[in-house]
């Protein structure tokens, strides 16, 4: 074993004895750390430094009670988090998750992800999640505002313009960020720049619905581009049905794709003449429904229970939407043998690592999600520039620059594969072209 190998394993061997009950964040540390013994390799200095230990403990990490008050009267309580992983390019930046599933690990693995995907945008901004087991849904609007009020009395103590600017995420959305920013205001004042994913009139951005599914579509076709193929044509299986996923649809279908599904908690509907953007959008986001809703709404659909990994479809292109885990090895073996040659992340770590296993020794093409979903992220960052400025740039402005970084991006990922000697392999690139950066840094300032 060579010096770059034992430091690496011992970081791994570390991890998994100090957070044995964090399986998440454990796997998103193992997927980065298998890919970037290259850069160890060429840079013994970052191994004196030992960059992977401060990298892999959160600088902050934040743990606490949320009480608010049901419609019925009664006090409810549920337990919030924020963790701030790594500033060394910038205040922390990242979403806020409210979902059941949301523990420590979670916002740990999502935080830790979140640094080399905010690296690779290019835009001076570092590491950081947040989140809380709330469950939104069945609950009434007055609940979610209580719920909201509550949990940013708290938040604001630890959050900043140039600290730690959180988004929204899954659970979190426009009504969600409103009833946050609100309440912020109301404790600090109107910093507008103090959360991301406002409504357009108290500071958000165009494009910030539609960025991260968007920007999956961006980077898919640079992906494409790079084999000689474009989404043109191509027969797209999506997962998911909120922001990402729907706007992922929309923009895979103005280049000229058929998507063919979109998914929910419970089901899947295909459409074999294509989802209806419309429609969908209606179901969701108006009236929000199921997926067996959209069934009902449009003639050419059919509905079915279960994961959409698990149809028996033919496609070309997978885009995994909803959550982590959604892929196992099983499920990547039946998307190779669908006919399958690309796998671009909207989701944050949708593919366990025996899937993405499944896809290298088939020869798909792998857009990693630190990299494929990094357009939510990117938007939030120009929507802080928007606001500092106090000024608000048009949809095709936003749309262009989304674009731009996007490709960029994914060339740097290509770049940095090719640098160091894994030429093709676009996890790797992504990770080592997120890393070197934050790692620079680090060493810059002293670190």
């Amino acid at each position: 074993m060579t010096q770059a190998t034992d430091y690496i394993a011992s970081i791994q061997a570390t991890v998994e004895g100090r957070d044995p009950n964090q399986p998440e964040f454990q796997e998103a540390v193992g997927n980065f750390l298998h890919t970037i013994t290259p850069v160890f390799e060429a840079h013994p200095e970052y191994i004196k430094a030992n960059i992977l230990g401060r990298l892999t403990e959160p600088e902050r990490a934040v743990q606490f009670q949320v009480a608010w008050q049901d419609d019925q009267g009664h006090m409810q309580v549920n337990r919030g988090f924020r963790v701030q992983f790594n500033s060394a390019i910038g205040p922390y930046k990242g979403g806020l998750r409210f979902h059941p599933s949301v523990t420590l690990s979670i916002v740990k693995f999502l935080g830790f992800e979140q640094i080399f995907k905010n690296s690779l945008t290019g835009l001076p901004i570092g590491g950081g999640k947040g989140g809380a087991d709330f469950d939104p849904k069945g609950k009434s609007d007055a609940e979610i505002m209580r719920f909201c009020q509550s949990f940013m009395i708290e938040l604001q103590r630890h959050i900043g313009l140039d600290l730690d600017v959180p988004a929204g995420d899954i659970g979190v959305g426009g009504r969600e960020i409103g009833y946050l920013y609100g309440m912020y205001k109301r404790l600090r004042g109107a910093e507008r720049g103090i959360l991301t994913g406002k409504g357009l009139s108290y500071g958000g951005s165009l494009v910030r619905p539609e960025a991260t599914g968007y920007g999956l579509i961006y980077y898919t076709e640079a992906m494409l581009k790079e084999n000689g193929q474009t989404l043109a044509g191509k027969t797209v299986v999506v997962s998911g049905a909120g922001n990402v996923a729907t706007y992922a649809i929309q923009k895979a279908q103005e280049y000229g794709a058929k998507v063919i599904t979109a998914s929910d908690s419970n089901g899947y509907v295909v459409d074999e003449t294509g989802i209806d953007v419309a429609t969908l959008r209606e179901i969701k986001e108006v009236k929000r429904g199921r997926m067996r809703d959209y069934a009902a709404a449009v003639p050419t659909a059919t509905y079915y229970e279960g994961s959409v990994w698990d149809a028996d479809l033919k496609y070309d292109v997978a885009l995994p939407c909803a959550t982590q885990n959604e892929i196992d090895a099983a499920q990547a073996k039946r998307l190779a043998a669908a006919g399958v040659i690309a796998v671009a992340e909207g989701a944050n770590m949708p593919s366990t690592p025996e899937a993405i296993a499944e896809y290298a020794a088939a020869g798909l093409f792998y857009g990693p999600a630190k990299a494929a979903n990094a357009g939510g992220v990117a938007v939030s960052a120009l929507e802080m520039s928007q606001d500092s400025r106090r000024m608000s740039d048009s949809f095709a402005v936003v749309d262009g620059q989304l674009k731009a970084i996007m490709e960029n991006l994914f060339a740097e990922s290509v770049a940095a594969a090719k640098e160091y000697g894994v030429a093709g392999d676009y996890m790797a690139g992504a990770n080592i072209a997120g890393f070197t950066k934050v790692a620079s840094a680090m060493l810059a300032q002293g670190w």
